[in-house]
């Protein structure tokens, strides 16, 4: 049998004890309480404030339960916030890639853009934020099924938006596994006949995926003649969302 983590059971009861006193403590009477190196338990607290699980009162140093404990059944970053944490990287990823870009979140199986930047062109585009795209068959939504730990294909199969619409329960398992090993996602005319899309996840604390960005575009500018992404595009999509979850985690 597995060992047990020490650095969890103390972190626990540092929660359940801030939890049982109405009072913010400060790390000497956490440390004192629990028997801890009040090294130890400034640790924890650290710790447990990055997460957003504690909150500490600047003015006094004391620590009480914090709102992300409150938070536990949602992604822990509402849409709005991600958004907001992405306008600049959205748009730098649109200059230099020279395609549209999306923010988006998993929302009942669908992918829901809350960004979307126009491609830097005059060409005429259609505000695509609010709207839901299916998961199975763009790299915004494979992304997000691949870091999902709840998602999966309904039993009856997916739906085919073209003949290039991967639909079976089992080949779609083995592109999110590939996915989850080289950390993005393509699509190449699986949604739209003649484009594809490039995608990343957007990590906050602890790995959590709370959202992906990506671009789209014509198949041709996206991918080679094998309809493999390319590498300098792919480049730009990773690197932007690493931008977005570094300001995520801040």
């Amino acid at each position: 049998m597995p060992g047990m983590i020490q650095s969890i059971e103390r972190s626990s009861a540092v929660l359940r004890l801030l939890a049982a006193d109405p009072d913010r403590l400060r790390v000497k009477e956490v440390a004192d309480a629990l028997g801890l190196p009040k090294s130890t338990a400034h640790s924890i607290l650290r710790t447990l404030e990055h997460v957003g699980f504690v909150e500490q009162d600047p003015r006094t140093a004391r620590y009480r339960i914090g709102r992300g404990l409150l938070d536990l059944g949602t992604a822990g970053i509402d849409a709005n916030e991600l958004r907001g944490r992405a306008l600049n990287w959205a748009d730098t990823l649109a200059a230099r890639s020279g395609e549209e870009v999306r923010l988006g979140v998993l929302r009942d199986g669908l992918v829901l853009v809350v960004h979307h930047v126009f491609r830097p062109d005059d060409s005429a585009q259609d505000l695509d934020t609010g709207v839901r795209l299916p998961a199975h068959a763009t790299a915004l939504g494979k992304v997000l099924l691949a870091y999902s730990a709840t998602a999966a294909a309904p039993a009856g199969g997916l739906d085919a938006y073209t003949r290039r619409t991967v639909t079976a329960r089992e080949p779609l398992a083995v592109e999110l596994a590939a996915i989850r090993a080289r950390g993005w996602g393509l699509s190449a005319e699986e949604w739209r006949p003649g484009l594809a899309g490039i995608a990343a996840p957007v990590r906050t604390s602890g790995g959590l995926v709370v959202g992906a960005i990506g671009i789209a575009g014509p198949v041709e500018r996206l991918t080679d003649t094998r309809r493999q992404a390319r590498p300098a595009l792919v480049e730009q999509v990773v690197a932007a969302a690493r931008s977005i979850s570094r300001e995520v985690q801040s």
